[in-house]
């Protein structure tokens, strides 16, 4: 008989949860990148997404069969489809489209306003009760985007627009409101059925799109693979590394680890694209995820 695992091997499993939930967060906070380089190979909005969801839905259809996870059914398979050919799909079209309007890490930092936005929408609808430190944790978010947005609109720097700027808010606007409406089923689905069914649903609403407008696909090599890593890095291997490293670490700290995505799209836009993030930026986008850890430690304990 088996004996129950020892401190070693747990203590194995936190660090392998953690390396886990770190590299998905990396692989999500690429994504910016990766599709600077999809735009520049000539593939439009509406392409890149359903080619993203699309191949996504691929691999993780068939990380489902080999798992042989149980799939959602009736009214609980309505709201997911739902929120992934309206919801998820409006949320990518909004952050996908700020990226061609303002610079990845800005957008990055914008959408990292929607753990705030999370903690107001679930206490109106879900009557959820904050701490006084959870109340001063979303003020703080909203002052880390203030310094974040208006030092932003007040220079000269064209390659900031505010309607990139508003975009970037309206996709931590419709993340917040997926989440909350998601809340209740995903008590019920299994994570990754729940997170297949929504992405297959996202690409039947832009494959749609693609086929009444016409495609817009890559020119290049060089676009194809940034296409393919969107979907397989990006999407399937991102979301299969954070539910596997949330089974080991519990979501307290996965959700504490989540900031890392948008410093990790500041640190590869600096990098690859050249970008340069000003020090109100910067001030700003600190105060957001310091708040973002806060929020998540506070929820865990409510």
């Amino acid at each position: 008989m088996t004996g129950p695992p020892s401190g070693g091997a747990e203590a194995r499993q936190r660090a392998l949860g953690v390396a886990l939930v770190v590299g998905s967060a990396a692989a999500f906070g690429a994504i910016a990148i990766f599709a600077r380089h999809a735009y520049a190979a000539g593939v439009d909005v509406p392409t890149l997404l359903a080619l993203r969801f699309s191949l996504a839905a691929v691999v993780m259809g068939a990380a489902c069969v080999v798992t042989r996870v149980r799939w959602p059914g009736g009214r609980d398979l309505a709201i997911l489809a739902g929120m992934g050919a309206i919801g998820y799909a409006g949320q990518a079209a909004s952050f996908f489209t700020a990226l061609t309007l303002a610079p990845a890490g800005l957008v990055a930092l914008l959408l990292y306003l929607h753990p705030a936005l999370v903690a107001v929408l679930a206490a109106w609808r879900l009557h959820v009760r904050l701490p006084a430190i959870g109340l001063w944790a979303i003020a703080v978010a909203l002052a880390g985007t203030a310094l974040t947005v208006v030092p932003a609109l007040l220079t000269s720097d064209a390659s900031i627009r505010p309607a990139g700027v508003a975009l970037g808010v309206l996709a931590a606007a419709i993340y917040s409101v997926y989440i909350v409406m998601g809340s209740g089923v995903a008590a019920r689905v299994d994570a990754l059925a729940m997170s297949t069914v929504i992405i297959a649903s996202a690409a039947v609403t832009y494959c749609i799109a693609v086929a009444l407008r016409g495609p817009a696909w890559p020119a290049s090599a060089a676009g194809w693979s940034a296409v393919l890593a969107i979907a397989i890095v990006s999407t399937a291997g991102a979301i299969t590394m954070f539910f596997a490293g949330l089974a080991r670490i519990g979501p307290t700290r996965a959700a504490t680890l989540s900031p890392i995505e948008p410093v990790v799209t500041i640190v590869l836009a600096a990098i690859v694209l050249g970008e340069r993030a000003g020090g109100w930026q910067l001030a700003g986008g600190a105060l957001i995820l310091a708040a973002v850890v806060v929020l998540a430690r506070v929820r865990d304990r409510a």
